[in-house]
């Protein structure tokens, strides 16, 4: 019978090591994140929303929710990435199954990218008519 990792005599990490190796099990996410086109564009929007922030005059307030935003958009974009590498794992043969959970996973990129940018378009608007 095969172990699970629940079964397996290795060592697990406690205290301090465990916040090491989770913040290190992270930064291995954001490399291999790093690798999707999608979220370096997502990047780059971030950073132009900051911009135009800047440029506009937006309040503290503004650029803390554009923040909590945005984490919650590389958020889904993670999750979404993870489950395009299990379809992609377990089911390398295109499958109806398979397409409806990366469709899903697009979906809720989707509507953050839209959060996003109706709340930039909502300051800005703001800034410059109110």
């Amino acid at each position: 019978m095969e172990k699970t990792p629940l079964d397996s005599n290795i060592e697990r990490a406690t205290g301090i090591r465990r916040v090491i190796a989770a913040f290190r099990y992270s930064m291995q996410g954001l490399v291999r994140l790093w690798q999707e086109e999608a979220f370096r564009h997502e990047v780059v929007a971030s950073a132009a929303a900051i911009v135009v922030f800047a440029i506009v005059g937006a309040g503290a307030l503004d650029y803390f929710v554009l923040a909590i935003l945005m984490l919650v958009l590389f958020a889904v974009e993670s999750l979404n990435t993870a489950i395009e590498e299990l379809v992609d794992r377990i089911s390398p043969e295109i499958s109806t199954v398979g397409r409806h959970a990366k469709d899903l996973g697009s979906f809720a990129v989707f509507c953050l990218l839209c959060a996003n940018g109706f709340f930039v378009v909502y300051v800005v608007a703001g800034s410059l008519w109110g």
